[in-house]
This record gives C-alpha cells, structure tokens and sequence, in this order.
C-alpha cells in the first residue's frame, strides 16, 4: 500500500489564504459544469435515442458536438481572456453556458438538442483556460499547484453529481434527463452571482516579469508570443500528455454507460451503479492529490500510477468489454486517475507555460485536444458497434503513449519550472472579500 507521507520539514507547503480557496472554487466551476454537460450528455445519450428516435450517426453527432464546441470555446475564450481581460471573459461566458443548459433541458426535438449543447459547449470550453489563468494569477508560486488542482475536485464533483442523478432518475426517462441539466442552469447562475462579486486583485507586475524571466520567455499578448520556444515547447508536450490521456478518459466519460449497456449487456439502473460506486474513490484520491500538489510527491505518484492506469485499460481490452473485466478495470481507473490524469496536465500547465500568454496557450491545448476528443466521439458508437476489442485496445495504446509524454513533462519541463526558481511575491494575489 502506497502512504501518502507528509513534505519533509524543509520543504513543508506554506498555508494557503482562505479568500483564495474561494477563488479556486469558483473558477473550479468551469470544470464542474464542463464534466457535467459532458456526462449528462453521456448518461442522458441512450434517453436521448429513444425520445427523439436517433439513429447512431446523430448520436455520435451530438456526443461530438459537445467535445467540438468545448474545443472552440477554448480557443477563442482563452485569447480573448488575455486580449480583454481574463475578468471580464471570466463573467459573461457562465451566463451563456446557464442559456445553453436552458435550451437544453427545454428541447423539443433533437435539433434544438443540438443547438443548446452547441451554446453550452462553447461556453464551457471559454471558460477553462479564463478560469484557470484566474487562478494561476491570484496563486502564490508556493500555492499554486494546490489551487489549480483544487479544480480538479470540482471536475470530479461534476460527474459524481451527474452520476447520482442519473442512478436515481434512471428509471424516469426524459422527465430525469431533464433534471439532470436543469441542474447546469441553477449551478451556472449561482456561479455567475458569486463570481460577480469576487473582488479580483491584478497580478503583480514584479512576479509576472520574475516568472517570465524564470520561462525565458518574452513579455506581452501579441501572438508572436506564444510561437517561441518558451511558449511552444510546453505546449506541444502537455497537448501530446493531455490528447493521448483524453482520448481514454472523454470517451469513457461520454460512452462509459453507453458501452457498459451496449456491449456489457447491463441495465441503465446497473450502468449508472457502476459508475457511482468507484467514483468516490476518485473525489477522495483528488483531495490527497490536492494535497501533495505543490510536493514533490506530485509527480513520483504519476509514475506509479500511469502504470495502473495502463494495466487497466489492457484488462478492459483483454475481457472485450465483459461485465467482470469491466469491474476491475473501473476500479483501477479511479484509483489511478487522480494522480496520472487531468490534474497533472492542469497544474503542469500552470507551471510550465508563460503567464503573459496562459491563456491563448492552454486554449491552444485544450482545443486542439477537444477537437480530436470530437472527432473520436463521432466515431465511437459506430467503431463500438464493430469491435468494441478495436476500440479498448486503441484505447490502451493512447494511455500508454500520455505516460511517455508525462515522463517527458516531469524530466524536462517541470525542472525549470519558475515556482522553484522565483521566490513567492507579496503584491500577488486576490483582493479579499
């Protein structure tokens, strides 16, 4: 059994002001409700086929478009976000989220399905990398790995609420599939008031320029910015990390009830069960991974646990999707996930790419990825209807090649990772409320 022992005395983790877990929490929110359409979109897809008589194509085509448009919305907000300020993107992309969670839970039909998930996508996707510059500005060098990986609790909290809402209303159909997104609308607007009134100090000037000097990177928004060495080399070895990891985690969050009912042969009632029963383990095992952020037991638990994480995946394709291979793969993914998944990618991210530009280059990142997430999610259905073998085993070629690229991350990226280098700056952080 692995412990989880605390940082030596001489690199024990400073505390963390109150007001800034408050900012954390919010911008968390973006991840919250980006995992929560995805999966309500997932859990709610066989309800979907049934009420507006969808053929596979047209589900593969909304599963899709969903992961398309997040893709979209990342790119754009994120540039935005640094053009016009990060608080102002920051605000008004939640309120048009909460406007296509509406359209959503009220379609009529399957075309106006569609049009909400587009809305809601591209607002989803806007608000990712605004919400996590947010915190990365507000963040002491000595904190920071710890707030940005908070995020990652509230991603798991979206699909752990999502879940129990599915296992409950699993037998209600589309008056459940409504609740299920009626409740994006309600998360969304509360996160729009509070934000509203999150007083935001601006980042300081000293501690910008000490990062970027730490990154040899150059100073301002323009685009030529991000196409240099200092901002290009970390963003293709985390969209390598992240695109290979997403491949597995998105399609087993979009489909993993779909398959499990599809190919597993299990009931809508057993195929959401299974799902909340090991998420859990993965909400506990973000909280310890929060923990350990800004140690250097971060990244010696991704090493163990991106093996796990594989092992899985090769159980998963060796029982073809069987019921029982299915259960032992679910464990080990939630137990691994944790520690060699998203969260590493956000916080390596935050660390590694310059603070000018963090935006547009994470944008950059998380749209390419969510471009190649939709174009896979179109397919599965079909490629799941062929050989649901093919597709496990194309699977656990992905997650072997996102260990390689994290192995890469850690040995050449993080070692010059500015928080080691440039000492905490007072001027700093968030204005408190």
């Amino acid at each position: 059994m692995i412990r989880f022992p605390s940082p030596p005395e001489h690199a024990e983790q400073p505390p963390i002001p109150r007001h800034l877990w408050k900012v954390a929490a919010l911008s968390g929110m973006a991840s919250y409700l980006d995992a929560a359409l995805i999966v309500s979109i997932a859990v709610n897809l066989a309800i979907y086929r049934d009420h507006y008589d969808m053929g596979v194509w047209m589900a593969g085509a909304i599963s899709a478009i969903v992961t398309g448009c997040i893709a979209v919305g990342s790119l754009v907000g994120g540039r935005l976000a640094d053009m016009f300020g990060r608080r102002r993107v920051y605000n008004l992309d939640i309120l048009c989220y909460a406007i296509g969670a509406i359209v959503i839970t009220l379609a009529p039909n399957d075309i106006v399905l569609f049009v909400g998930v587009l809305v809601a996508g591209l607002a989803a996707g806007a608000d990712l990398p605004t919400s996590l510059a947010v915190v990365s500005d507000a963040a002491p060098p000595d904190g920071r790995a710890r707030l940005v990986s908070f995020t990652q609790v509230m991603w798991v909290a979206g699909i752990v609420v999502v879940i129990f809402l599915g296992y409950v209303l699993s037998d209600t159909g589309m008056v459940g599939a409504r609740i299920i997104t009626g409740h994006l609308i309600i998360a969304a607007l509360a996160t729009f008031l509070l934000r509203a009134r999150l007083e935001l100090a601006e980042p300081s000037e000293t501690a910008q320029q000490e990062e970027a000097a730490a990154l040899a990177a150059p100073r301002g928004i323009e685009l030529k910015n991000v196409w240099n060495r200092a901002a290009l080399l970390p963003m293709v070895a985390t969209f390598v990390y992240y695109v290979t990891w997403g491949i597995g985690a998105n399609t087993f969050g979009q489909f993993g009830t779909y398959l499990l009912v599809t190919v597993s042969g299990a009931s809508q009632s057993l195929a959401t069960g299974i799902n909340l029963a090991f998420l859990p383990i993965a909400l506990v095992l973000t909280f310890v991974f929060v923990r350990v952020a800004d140690t250097p037991w971060r990244d010696r638990l991704f090493y163990v646990f991106t093996v796990v994480q594989v092992v899985a995946f090769c159980i998963a394709s060796l029982t073809a999707g069987a019921l029982v291979g299915m259960l032992v793969f679910f464990v080990l993914y939630q137990i691994s996930n944790p520690f060699a998944g998203e969260a590493s990618y956000k916080v390596w991210s935050q660390l590694t790419l310059p603070p000018d530009t963090r935006g547009t280059t994470q944008g950059l990142t998380y749209a390419l990825s969510r471009g190649v997430f939709a174009g896979v999610a179109f397919v599965t259905p079909a490629l799941m209807d062929y050989s649901a073998s093919l597709l496990l085993w194309l699977i656990t070629l992905c997650m072997a090649a996102s260990g390689v690229a994290g192995v890469y991350v850690i040995h050449v990226l993080i070692r010059r990772s500015p928080d080691t280098a440039v000492a905490p700056a007072p001027g700093l952080g968030v204005a408190r409320t």
